[in-house]
């Protein structure tokens, strides 16, 4: 058995390897991804005051501290028994909307991008932003131009462009003037119009490359699982609320209700080759890494919410969202690399839906922050960028964290995504070449994901597993030592 390792994988948030196991004629025989980082963040929160929690938690990751910020804000309100105000919740809503515009821009641009719109052989030494910059120079550069601006309304509203520092339980720290919500509404028509360009270069360059129409429809690629995610009451995808719903792996209802509620149908897996958790739905069970209607894998993220949601809630998302559906004939689409299409039509819904937050009279309303009761349990739900995210903690009566937990969304999709990479290295095995190209190939499908591995492995259970491996000069394990 000959071990190949891809390591480290790259364009992603976080570090991971892929290791690929092969028979003695080169043929694949299995495929892995392993997660060799550990944060800790849920012990270490313990005994720190309750309001402290959205900036702490949102240290878990670089690329979406916005989501963790506001979901550690929604789960104290529910802590503290506080009732937002409308000028407070518009704002978190415009705020958090930017925030999926800006990360779905840099997954579909900066990260996916290169796979996207360079194609898988492209020159190595040219699979990034400069990349693509090269190829693309004056879109690039609206790219660039446009994401700053985006950037600008989340440090306006946010306080900080990167860890935010405005949302308090019950609201937030202060009011939008008009001046400032004029500013963002400037920045958020901009945002519109790259949308459109994006839909536009996405029909004209992308779908029709046959590299990737050969991934978008690979039998492999295609496996089905349940799904997760937030929806509104007229059963269109909402990222900062709404009703949590989760669909079979046929597209029938399992949930739709109080998304909270929803953490009791969840239980978690643990393997001992990777740090990261494996989620699954307690009816079905845990039945191991395969997919299909009786196993209890279930996904998160731009797919899933695609497939539980029955419309689109602006009316450019809604369009493209109906040529999305007529392309694989309806949900629920399975389709690995339909990722990147389903996040391109969140990101037109992000850009609409903050434009037309910005002209809501309540935005710069003066009441910003409820009143706060008695500390105690509460569970904070939303979608992140990747997927639907819990913050779930209870206070003492002083107001300090005796519990934290948190289920992000590449957690939730790591059985998925390990799913995926073994499909993907399948669909290419066939000659058994293992060559630079073909690799890149394989971190393709994990990469459909947009990934955020920081986050997915923040437990710590008491202390940190360890496990030795020794090999002779012959590649024999010789030895393992594990604590």
């Amino acid at each position: 058995m000959k071990k190949l390792f891809i390591d480290p994988i790259t364009r992603l948030e976080g570090h991971g390897r892929i290791l690929l196991l092969l028979d003695d004629e080169g043929k694949l025989a299995d495929a892995f991804l392993q997660i060799p980082e550990l944060k800790g963040f849920e012990l270490f929160c313990r005994g720190r005051r309750g309001e402290e929690m959205p900036q702490i938690t949102e240290r878990i990751c670089g690329v979406c501290p916005e989501a963790h910020h506001l979901a550690s804000a929604k789960c104290l309100d529910a802590c503290f028994g506080a009732e937002v105000p409308p000028a407070a919740r518009v704002q978190r809503e415009l705020f958090y909307n930017v925030y999926i515009f800006s990360d779905h821009l840099l997954h579909l641009i900066f990260l996916g991008g290169p796979d996207l719109l360079l194609g898988p052989d492209a020159e190595k030494a040219k699979r990034n932003i400069l990349g693509i910059l090269e190829a693309y120079p004056e879109f690039g550069k609206k790219v660039v131009r446009v994401r700053a601006g985006a950037q600008k309304i989340l440090e306006l509203i946010g306080g900080k462009a990167i860890h935010p520092v405005f949302a308090l339980p019950g609201g937030v720290a202060k009011p939008l003037s008009e001046e400032d919500r004029a500013a963002v509404e400037e920045k958020a028509k901009a945002m519109v119009e790259l949308a459109g360009d994006l839909v536009e270069l996405f029909h004209e360059r992308i779908l029709p490359d046959p590299s990737f129409q050969s991934f978008l429809l690979a039998e492999e690629l295609n496996f089905p699982t349940h799904y997760m995610g937030l929806v509104d009451g007229d059963l269109a995808l909402n990222f900062y609320d709404g009703a949590l719903r989760i669909v079979s792996a046929e597209g029938e209802e399992i949930y739709h209700g109080p998304a909270p509620d929803a953490l009791s149908l969840i239980e978690e897996h643990v393997e001992p080759w990777t740090y990261v958790k494996f989620p699954y739905l307690k009816e079905y069970g845990w039945k191991g890494l395969v997919p299909g209607p009786d196993s209890g894998i279930y996904r998160v993220g731009s797919l899933a919410r695609l497939n539980v949601a029955e419309r689109m809630a602006t009316p450019m998302a809604q369009e493209e969202y109906e040529r999305y559906l007529d392309f694989f004939g309806g949900r629920p689409v399975h389709s690995t690399f339909a990722y990147h299409w389903a996040r391109l039509v969140e990101l037109v819904q992000a850009a609409e839906a903050a434009l037309t937050l910005t002209k809501d009279p309540a935005l710069t309303g003066e009441e910003i922050r409820g009143k706060l009761g008695e500390p105690g349990e509460g569970i904070g739900v939303i979608e992140a960028a990747r997927g639907t995210l819990f913050h779930h903690y209870r206070l003492t009566p002083e107001g300090l964290v005796e519990f934290a937990n948190m289920i992000v969304a590449t957690t939730q999709n790591a059985a998925g995504i390990g799913l995926s990479v073994k499909a993907m290295a399948k669909h290419l095995a066939e000659d058994g070449v293992w060559d630079e190209s073909l690799l890149n190939r394989v971190e393709m499908a994990f990469r459909a994901y947009d990934p955020c591995l920081a986050c997915a492995t923040h437990f710590l259970p008491g202390e940190m597993p360890l496990s030795v491996e020794i090999y002779g000069s012959d590649g024999k394990l010789k030895k393992r030592i594990s604590r």
